[in-house]
């Protein structure tokens, strides 16, 4: 039987990584219509700001994100603010009142990524409107 004498080929060293997810944006496919069943549970972002910076002080500390419902776009944009000041141990109270758009607009990847984990969407029966309200934050 012949031997191939021809010399073995060189191994060919290979990086293997995962691409890079895009990453998604703030309020990027945030805003749906109002569904019946979200599978998760929902915060009427109508209560008043005590109750709903106690449901936000529970849930961003438990294992499964929340849908939040919203008949404005000012309350909606109040509610990201919020959730977003969960997460950072700030004041959920003043970010309800005041949201601070600069700074929400400026997280970095990794916070968006948290956001979006907690907040799944926010329904609305205002589409357009809420979509607009939350525009500044950049998508």
């Amino acid at each position: 039987m012949p031997h191939d004498s021809s010399p073995a080929s060189e191994p060919v060293a290979l990086t293997l990584s995962v691409p890079p997810r895009a990453a998604r944006g703030l309020t990027a496919d945030l805003v749906r219509p109002v569904s019946a069943d979200p599978g998760v549970e929902v915060l009427d972002l109508a209560l008043d700001d005590e109750a709903v910076s106690e449901f936000l002080v529970r849930i961003v500390h438990g294992d499964s994100g929340f849908v939040a419902r919203a008949d404005s776009g000012e309350r909606a944009l109040a509610g990201v603010a919020a959730t977003v000041a969960a997460l950072c141990g700030e004041d959920i109270r003043a970010a309800l009142g005041a949201p601070d758009i600069r700074f929400l607009a400026g997280l970095k990847p990794p916070a968006v990524e948290a956001f979006r984990e907690v907040l799944l969407a926010i329904e609305t029966r205002e589409v357009a409107a809420v979509t607009a309200a939350l525009a500044p934050l950049g998508g």
